[in-house]
């Protein structure tokens, strides 16, 4: 079997949600050891309120991923709006490496930016405020100096929140835009994007200045689960994670 590299995104794990911490805690320790490197781009959490919460399925995703790392495959985390607050506690424990916003990678030989998703949905202005204000150094401090009770507390209350303010957004708002996934690309005289967060999969053939593209969009994990096989022969496929 030729080397080969995992995507997924948009895990949302939660006590709530112990038949997808099953599904994922399996993957782990079974099916990712084959590959040569796992990358997570972002949501892995559905809520995560800071490293020093090690309440179930915290616990046993960092257990579970340090294995994983330390039987051989490398294991990138990149943040998503649902898990900014994973911090180099996190990184320590589990042994992988934090990756910024945007990430350019190598698929043996072929480079490719990857990232969680949000940053291209430009259309949704009031999320683009919001995600600015929380992810500023001064916000986090202060959030994380919260007792971990508040911090349980607001992260119950936010995802409320957050479920009634998608019911007065159109989906199309909530997508990325066009023109951002183009610019992304170009910015970064690059063909291949990969990302997650629209719960929108799919395989997008894109042109960018008269040159072909590919924008990979991962999929949420619900009744069942979804990587991103890319190995290097340069073949790529979608496996179902059961």
């Amino acid at each position: 079997m030729p080397p080969e590299t995992l995507f997924i995104s948009d895990l949302h794990l939660s006590a709530s949600r112990p038949e997808t911490t099953r599904r994922f805690l399996t993957f782990l320790d079974t099916r990712a050891k084959a590959a040569e490197r796992l990358y997570i781009l972002g949501d892995l959490f559905d809520a995560y309120i800071g490293d020093d919460d090690n309440s179930s399925p915290n616990r046993e995703v960092k257990f579970a991923l340090k294995r994983l790392v330390e039987s051989g495959t490398l294991v990138y985390f990149q943040h998503g709006n649902r898990d900014f607050l994973v911090g180099e506690g996190f990184s320590r424990e589990t042994g992988a490496s934090l990756l910024g916003d945007f990430a350019i990678i190598d698929l043996y030989g072929v480079p490719a930016v990857v990232t969680h998703g949000d940053l291209l949905c430009t259309d949704d202005v009031q999320y683009q405020a919001a995600r600015i204000r929380v992810r500023s150094s001064e916000w986090k401090q202060n959030a994380l100096s919260k007792p971990l009770f508040l911090r349980q507390w607001y992260a119950r209350w936010y995802r409320f929140k957050s479920g009634l303010d998608k019911g007065k957004k159109t989906t199309e708002i909530m997508d990325a835009n066009p023109e951002a996934v183009i610019d992304t690309l170009r910015d970064h005289g690059i063909s291949i994007l990969i990302h997650g967060h629209t719960h929108r999969p799919a395989v997008h053939e894109l042109n960018v200045d008269g040159k072909p593209a590919k924008r990979f969009v991962l999929a949420e994990w619900k009744s069942k689960g979804q990587a991103l096989n890319w190995n290097s022969n340069g073949q790529w496929f979608i496996e179902e994670i059961t």
